[in-house]
């Protein structure tokens, strides 16, 4: 067991770094870009959602949403790093 988290361990680190797959990168972007560059769109105070301004309750729902995005990139990567070892179990059988 400990062997093979050690290869694991090897495949991943500095020179054996994979990239992420490209769904998990646009996962991890939407908050980025949601908070950062639809400035223009959201930046009123006129209208008020739930009591709050609207920029800032556009902020709070991204910084909530944010964990979201998050997982559904690590589920994204997980899934993938699952294929790969069963695919590599099958090749070394």
């Amino acid at each position: 067991m400990d062997q093979e988290r050690d290869e694991r361990f090897l495949e991943t680190s500095a020179g054996g770094a994979r990239n992420p797959s490209w769904l998990a990168l646009l996962l991890d972007l939407i908050p980025y870009v949601a908070m950062c560059f639809t400035v223009g769109l959201w930046d009123h105070i006129d209208p008020v959602v739930a009591g709050l301004p609207f920029n800032i309750f556009w902020l709070i729902l991204w910084t909530l949403l944010t964990p979201l995005c998050m997982w559904g990139a690590y589920q994204c990567e997980q899934r993938d790093t699952a294929e790969r070892e069963r695919a590599r179990r099958r090749d070394q059988q």
